[in-house]
């Protein structure tokens, strides 16, 4: 049997009938940006996430780019500011960061979620930090009072990345709502996926929401005057349309995904493999289903003898990538662990049970 990582193609078939009439109406609008598409799925995704604001973008990382660079346009920052962020993130996260000449500030995640650890927050907070960015890595919420209350005891934005977790929840409401922004990725991996490089910003402050806005529109909000100096970094018609489809049938697609994890979690029983800790399943969309073992590169390749693809989350951390290389004698244990035990199961809403129960019986066999 061949159980694949992930069939985009199977999933954009689910809605290929409504993806080909969105699109057509796109090309024979003869409006490709900036147009119609984009209004409908900015107001739609700012009804779902629950916000007054969803800024359409070029990708994931410009979001996170943005809302940085606005907060310095702002005067809220400035170069050399600090922004608290896990140190097992993707490096997307922390690109953002150094992008605006600002500081990351790596803080180590819980073995128990792969969250940043509330706990080791406060005593990395200076007079030089202005943010802490949490990530939602794996499609699990990386929020907690905790760090909400410390945002709020030392005046820090509180700026959430998004990109994994589309549709989760902490407490009735959707991640991307939570903090003073939210960078949000569409790229077509994820749970709500564009058919290319795609993004977004979600935000509650009108002032933020305009200068955002103008910055990723060359640093324009009226043709040919430039208050900045931005770039182009705009969410195209085509993709809009796209999404707006997508966007209908996100939570019926995330309710699949978790009874798939639920499947994997109730049927993998070899001791060698450390599961996902759910505390709260309406926490987890499971945009990617992690597994740890020791032995990751070997259950790899004999998953892939057996036709099963996975994928490593991620198998260099940031801090020892070559491009930042000043970082790479720096220790962070409980990232490096996760980064070397990772492995990633398939996870699709198109999986079918005799696929689930395939991938379950061959790690249960696995010695």
């Amino acid at each position: 049997m061949n159980v694949p990582f992930l069939s985009l193609k199977d999933i954009t078939n689910k809605y290929s009938t409504e993806i080909h009439n969105a699109v057509s109406k796109v090309i024979d609008s003869g409006w490709y940006l900036q147009g119609s598409a984009n209004d409908t799925f900015e107001k739609n995704y700012s009804d779902y996430i629950g916000v007054k604001h969803t800024i359409g973008v070029a990708n994931g990382l410009d979001a996170l780019v943005w809302i940085l660079r606005a907060y310095i346009e702002l005067g809220i920052m400035k170069p050399g500011d600090e922004v608290i962020v896990p140190a097992n993130t993707y490096i997307a996260s922390i690109l953002a960061i150094t992008d605006n000449e600002l500081v990351p500030v790596l803080i180590e995640p819980s073995i128990k979620t792969y969250q940043i650890d509330d706990s080791l927050i406060e005593e990395k907070i200076t007079n030089k930090t202005k943010a802490i960015m949490i990530v939602h890595l794996y499609g699990q919420c990386a929020y907690t009072k905790k760090i909400d209350d410390l945002c709020k005891k030392y005046n820090l934005k509180l700026i959430e990345d998004n990109a994994q977790a589309h549709g989760c929840l902490f407490d009735g409401k959707k991640t991307g709502s939570l903090g003073d922004a939210a960078g949000h990725s569409f790229y077509p991996g994820k749970n709500l996926g564009a058919l290319g490089d795609a993004g977004a910003v979600t935000t509650n402050d009108d002032l933020l929401a305009n200068t955002i806005r103008s910055l990723a529109n060359y640093g324009s909000s009226k043709k040919y005057v430039f208050k900045y100096q931005g770039r182009n970094s705009r969410l195209d018609e085509i993709q809009a349309a796209v999404l707006d489809v997508k966007l209908k049938y996100l939570d019926e697609d995330i309710t699949l995904r978790k009874e798939i994890a639920k499947k994997y979690i109730s049927g993998i029983t070899n001791p060698n493999i450390i599961l996902p800790n759910v505390s709260d399943w309406n926490s987890h969309v499971f945009h990617i289903f992690t597994i740890r073992c020791k032995n990751r590169d070997e259950l790899q390749k004999y998953l892939e003898s057996k036709g099963i693809g996975t994928n490593i989350h991620y198998p260099i951390p940031p801090h020892k990538q070559e491009c930042y290389k000043e970082w790479n004698n720096l220790s962070f244990p409980i990232t490096e662990k996760i980064h070397q035990e990772e492995l990633s199961l398939p996870m699709s809403p198109t999986l079918t049970d005799e696929q689930i129960q395939y991938v379950i019986e061959a790690i249960n066999e696995w010695k």
